[in-house]
Order: structure tokens, then sequence, then C-alpha cells
């Protein structure tokens, strides 16, 4: 099936969920043995910069308002109030070896990368994974905002001369051993995805030498018809 125009079409939400729960009926019937594909909540990874989970941002912390002159504090006056912004939790397609997250496949949504904030924490998700040794395949089908993707973002955080490829788009980053030169090899497929053109297929790497296609025109296709889509 050829791919919508998602900056002129409503009922992503539907075709998420439904996209997610095709790849990963895919997969399990593709998989090498040994691998296990799970539809359900993002991994907990750590983070190297804060140490804590990717799920919420502290935007401010401000003291405890000052009581009027004279007058105790009352116990129910905080010690401090904060603005905070919660990620919501997203479907993530998760692969898993012996009780370990080997890769993970994400479907970005508009509200993924709508504000600098979300990009941020979203962006900072993604890095996360490659730090933890986790493969990455991102599938972005939606083309705004037009200077941003996080194809871009992860290539500027990780400093890879790789070329800039707008949205919309599918990269799959798979981690290799050690590199004669330091650091990890890494193995980087990337194709865009044209509106009104049939979806690639692209591996997602698994342990070692391992890889499986991910048929993303097939999934789609029933994914979409599951929403009620022409």
């Amino acid at each position: 099936m050829a791919l919508h125009d998602w900056a002129k079409l409503d009922g992503w939400e539907g075709v998420h969920q439904f996209w997610m729960n095709e790849i990963a009926r895919d997969l399990k019937a593709n998989l090498p043995p040994g691998y296990r594909a799970i539809v359900g909540a993002s991994p907990l990874v750590l983070m190297p910069e804060n140490g804590g989970k990717p799920d919420v941002a502290v935007s401010q912390l401000l003291p405890r308002p000052e009581s009027p002159q004279g007058a105790a504090p009352s116990p129910f006056e905080p010690d401090y109030q904060a603005t905070v912004t919660f990620l919501e939790q997203d479907l993530t397609l998760s692969v898993t070896r012996n009780g370990r997250v080997v890769a993970v496949i994400e479907l970005i949504s508009p509200r993924n990368k709508d504000r600098n904030e979300s990009r941020e924490q979203y962006g900072t998700r993604y890095l996360g994974y490659l730090r933890e040794g986790v493969n990455l395949f991102l599938v972005d089908a939606h083309r705004r905002p037009a200077n941003f993707s996080f194809s871009q973002y992860i290539a500027a955080a990780l400093e890879l001369p790789t070329p800039l490829l707008p949205t919309p788009s599918v990269i799959s980053y798979g981690l290799r051993g050690p590199a004669a030169a330091g650091g990890r090899m890494l193995d980087i497929w990337q194709r865009p995805l044209v509106v009104g053109e049939p979806l690639p297929a692209l591996p997602l790497a698994l342990l070692g030498d391992d890889r499986v296609l991910v048929n993303l025109d097939a999934t789609y296709t029933r994914a979409a018809a599951d929403n009620y889509l022409e």
C-alpha cells in the first residue's frame, strides 16, 4: 500500500497501534530461534546524563511560598513546588532473548517531536537505547516539522558523518563489536518514505550477526485496512 500523507489525515493513533501489532506478528514468524517480539510500554533504559528513567522532565523548581509575617508555616504547605512534564507511555516493540532487550522498534508520533521539549526528551530516550547496547529501529511517517528528524538528532549527538535524512523516513541502527580505533561499530540502514509510494523493508539488527527484515509495506497495509483507510 502507498504511504498516506499524515499531514492531511486523521486517525494516526489507531494506525499506530494496529501497525505495531502487525509488525510484531510478522517478526514472530521470522525471528531466529530464541528471540521473542513483545509489544508493551517502552523499556526502562538508564540515561548516562542523569542516571534516571526517561519519562519525566522537571521544568521549574520553586521554593516553599513564604508565610505571612509572624505566622507559623502550615504543615500542609509543600517544601517545594515544581512544574513537570511527563512523557506518555508509548507502545514499543521490544525484541528479547533470554530476558534481555536486544532491539526496539519505535513508531514516531507527531507529539514526539511537536515541541523542543518533546524532541529533547524522545531524542534522549532513543540515544539511551544505543548507549545501553540496544539496537534501534525508528519509523517516522510524519513530515512535520520540516527542519527536524531524530536521525539528524542522533547523528549530531554521536558525531556521525551520515547524510541528513529528512522525514518521512525509516532508519535502523545495528550495534556491533569494538572498533579498531576505539568505540563500537554501528551499522546504519536508512531509507526515505515517500507519500504515495510503497514502504521499504529494512533489517533489524539483533545479537551478533543475527538480522531480520522488517516488512513495513505489508504490515502498514494491514494496519491501514484495520483502521478503515483506503
